[in-house]
């Protein structure tokens, strides 16, 4: 928006509003806690002028200290998420009352200001969306407003950068080995990376240490090199990627390389819609040596206790069969919110006699040429696995436990087709504007729009779910109807994005056995509780990951397993995450129960958005930024 409109847009911010019939007006300047703002005939002027109205009031009552008459801005049943900018926290206000305790508490740190449009804005039947930016006394943000008849429904404010500590890209680049700055002595490049690289965690302690060299690890590195803060990666793996280079030989993303790329580093645009487990793993390799981060790998995290008196971790590894002693003020762990494999615990299991295997240990189907092979469990990995092995040759039967979620791979990117795709970019849509605008849905928006969206989807690809049902496989919408996404915040387990194996179920190239339990294994098989024995060379459990022996849990005290509590899930109250409801996902991102302890978890999506504010966090705390967090959730349930 240009400067001469955003002035008039102020200038007209008290032209439009007014109070109800027989309340008192808000003069310009004073406005009364008494008084409800509404707007007047407010449909009649553009949206850019009724947003920049609404952010001129909000602003304008925000810094004269007016918490009752901008909460009347909010509707009844509003939102209001906040991300680090007044909070200090991930936090989701949600109603009147909420944002009003929110505000009380945290206004007057705060001190925001600035606020302004900062493009033009887009209605969608009775909503009015826009994004903005904003100040606070320490730092700069960005959010995006949702109106509905001239309140707020939802606001999403966010702090994207800290005054005076600002991230060392674009314009405040490093300018690297200047040829105007030649001395005796100077080191060249290389010389000055070696020589890092033997100082950090041997004679200069790191601030933070990151356990996990993986997608969120790298990401968090890269955000935290950025902002100056002396940063240590440490992995059990031989390198980076392996986490990815080790698992099935068939694999591929999910999601579209436009969603999928990590910090400062975009794909290039040759770049496969899909890319294979290998290229990720290629191209993390690559992300890590161009990013100039500092990671040990082969070294394994064996306990991490915090010392109080010290206010820093004493965190004990091996490194290359070497023991040494960390102590990081900051510890994140970035290992995800799954453990070990789980494999359940079949009666008759020690005695079969062909080759049992978990999902995790599979790597290619090729051996299995000619084999019969009992899959048990429907997931994600259950379904690719099948498809490898009748690729190959196998003969393969699925046993389906519970209900599944699925969505063709072609409807779930008909859903994100706005935000994250090569024709959302030629319209002008950014990553960073993308990551915002689904950061900005709360959970229960979240989940209700993607009920309306999933109806969606079962309608338009009815045939395929009929064929599916028919052939036996059990479906679900989620206990939420609300599909995929909800789905994976609240377990990160129960769907598959069909790529190819559903269509097999249905031909029935690959065999189904579903609604029935499984009573043994057998010698030769597996007996089933309807009395079916399905005989078997191989049996492959793709039955997940146990989320309650989380690697950090081995790591740290019980104590501190015990005060910090569940990671993921939003406390929906259905299967996998127990309540209460807390509105964002618990302890990823955000400060915990223990000072100085961090979780990082999730995809590429995340890992690119939140890496950010987990490492605004950091390193508020190393400059000495008061950070006073808003609302540490208690802790409900444990691992």
């Amino acid at each position: 928006m240009s400067a001469s409109l955003a002035q008039t847009d102020r200038v007209a911010a008290d032209e439009l509003l007014v109070t109800e019939p027989g309340r008192v007006a808000l003069p310009p300047g004073e406005p009364h806690d008494d008084a409800l703002p509404v707007w007047n005939d407010w449909v009649r002027h553009s949206p850019d002028h009724v947003v920049a109205a609404w952010l001129s009031r909000f602003e304008q009552l925000l810094s004269t200290g007016h918490i009752e008459a901008a909460v009347e801005l909010f509707l009844p049943d509003s939102f209001w998420r906040d991300i680090l900018a007044f909070t200090w926290n991930l936090h989701t206000a949600e109603g009147q009352d909420a944002i009003r305790d929110m505000l009380r508490t945290c206004l007057g740190s705060v001190k925001p200001k600035a606020w302004q449009a900062n493009g033009p804005s887009r209605e969608v039947e009775d909503i009015i969306e826009a994004t903005f930016d904003f100040e606070t006394e320490v730092g700069r943000g960005t959010g995006v407003l949702r109106l509905k008849d001239g309140r707020c429904w939802t606001l999403l404010t966010t702090l994207v950068e800290l005054k005076g500590h600002e991230e060392a890209i674009r314009h405040r680049r490093p300018i690297g080995l200047a040829a105007d700055a030649y001395r005796p002595g100077r080191e060249s490049w290389g010389e000055r990376r070696k020589r890092h690289a033997e100082e950090i965690g041997v004679t200069r302690q790191p601030y933070c240490l990151v356990v996990g060299a993986g997608l969120w690890g790298l990401a968090l590195g890269a955000r935290l090199k950025q902002l100056n803060v002396s940063t240590l990666l440490i992995d059990r793996l031989e390198r980076p990627s392996d986490v990815w280079r080790n698992r099935y030989d068939t694999l591929v993303t999910n999601s579209p390389s436009a969603a999928d790329h990590l910090p400062y580093m975009p794909y290039p645009d040759n770049w496969p819609a899909f890319p294979s487990k290998d290229q990720i793993a290629n191209w993390l390799d690559c992300y890590a040596s161009i990013m100039e981060l500092d990671i040990w790998c082969k070294t394994d995290c064996r306990r991490a206790v915090f010392d109080e008196a010290r206010d820093e971790w004493i965190v004990d590894v091996v490194r290359d069969g070497q023991a040494v002693t960390l102590r990081p003020k900051q510890l994140v762990f970035a290992t995800g919110f799954f453990g070990p494999p789980h494999v359940p615990e079949f009666p008759g299991a020690a005695n079969f006699a062909g080759e049992q295997i978990h999902s995790a240990s599979f790597q290619t189907a090729h051996a299995y040429r000619g084999r019969q092979c009992v899959v048990i469990g429907a997931d994600v990995s259950g379904h690719d696995i099948a498809a490898a092995l009748w690729e190959a040759g196998a003969d393969v039967t699925v046993v389906q436990r519970s209900p599944v979620i699925i969505v063709p791979r072609e409807s779930l990117l008909g859903l994100f087709q706005e935000l994250f795709s090569d024709t959302a970019v030629d319209r002008g849509m950014t990553p960073e504007k993308a990551d915002l605008l689904l950061a900005s849905l709360p959970f229960r928006v979240l989940s209700r729009q993607h009920a309306k969206m999933f109806a969606e989807i079962k309608q338009r690809d009815s045939e395929f779910y009929r064929k599916l049902e028919e052939s036996g496989f059990q479906l679900t919408d989620g206990e939420d109807h609300a599909g995929l996404l909800p789905q994976l915040y609240r377990r990160g387990a129960g769907y598959y994005v069909d790529v190819g194996a559903s269509k097999l179920i249905i031909n029935g190239s690959i065999k189904l056995r579903s609604r029935v339990g499984i009573e043994c294994i057998t010698e030769h098989g597996v007996l089933l509780s309807d009395g079916t024995e399905l005989p078997a060379d191989v049996i492959i459990y793709a039955t997940g990951y146990d989320r309650s022996k989380i690697p950090a849990w081995k790591i740290l005290p019980d104590e501190v397993r015990h005060a910090v509590g569940k990671l993921w899930g939003y406390g929906s109250g259905f299967r996998g995450d127990p309540g209460p409801w807390e509105g964002e996902l618990r302890n990823v991102w955000k400060p915990t129960q223990q000072r100085g302890l961090w979780f990082g978890a999730g995809g590429f999506l995340h890992s690119r958005f939140y890496s950010r504010v987990l490492a605004l966090q950091i390193k508020a705390r190393e400059v000495g930024i008061p950070t006073q967090v808003y609302r540490i959730p208690e802790t409900h349930c444990r691992d």
